[in-house]
């Protein structure tokens, strides 16, 4: 990474705070300039980037509904500004609760675009920087819903189920090509959540897991950073739980 044009850039999409922000600081303790996305919270966004600074290297701010497809461009322009677009992770979401019942197309189709349809739009415009550069990776954050299921979270969880596929379907891909693909799966984190997040019975429950306590974002974020490094080029088209022991394949 010696000229600016040739030092590999990260793009965290959701990256206002809790993970995300985790995410973002972890990729810049590695040396990566980080493009920082949230949806409208520029304050957020703002936080996160002198978060980003003060790892000593530069950051860029995107603000953008994902589920258009300018916003996937909007991102990898942004991070062509500060070198080359390597790394991707498709972390914004939203994590929604309604009864199955209750659940009209609109609100399926609302989450299954934020959670599905962003990472293969911002992966797709993402990918050709990649190639060309002969290195690449993109990680897609899932969720323990999308491996053991919640009442009340249909589309949620079908949206998490889902980028664990997408995740396998880049991997082969894009092998040998430089690029990899993965999914890291987080647990039960002390983080904040929306109120159309919701609490639900069954929802991870109230207990804590078998480590004793919550995760911090901070070790969700140590992993990914860890596959966005030079040395997980034989890591690909696989899915990391990261939850304490809650749920184990």
């Amino acid at each position: 990474m010696t000229g600016k044009g040739e030092q590999r850039v990260a793009m965290v999409t959701g990256a206002g705070r809790n993970i995300g922000r985790a995410i973002a600081q972890a990729l810049a303790r590695q040396g990566f300039p980080v493009v920082v996305h949230t949806g409208t919270d520029k304050n957020a966004a703002k936080e996160t980037a002198q978060a980003v600074v003060a790892e000593g290297v530069e950051a860029e701010v995107v603000l953008g509904d994902l589920t258009q497809e300018n916003t996937s461009k909007d991102l990898v322009s942004a991070a062509r500004r500060l070198g080359a677009p390597a790394v991707l992770v498709n972390n914004a979401a939203l994590r929604r609760a309604v009864d199955f019942e209750d659940m009209d197309l609109e609100e399926w189709r609302a989450v299954l675009a934020t959670n599905l349809d962003a990472a293969f739009l911002c992966s797709r415009a993402a990918i050709g920087d990649m190639l060309a550069g002969g290195w690449g990776r993109i990680v897609n954050i899932g969720g323990m819903t999308g491996h053991c299921g919640a009442a009340g979270r249909a589309h949620v969880v079908a949206s998490k189920a889902a980028l664990v596929g997408l995740s396998k379907a880049l991997a082969i891909e894009f092998a040998g090509r430089g690029v990899t693909a993965n999914c890291v799966v987080p647990g039960e984190n002390d983080t904040v959540r929306g109120a159309s997040a919701g609490v639900r019975a069954g929802h991870h429950g109230k207990a804590l897991p078998p480590v004793g306590r919550r995760g911090e974002p901070d070790e969700v974020a140590a992993v990914i950073a860890m596959l966005c490094g030079p040395q997980s080029g034989y890591l690909t088209g696989q899915t990391f739980h990261v939850n304490g022991g809650t749920y184990l394949p």
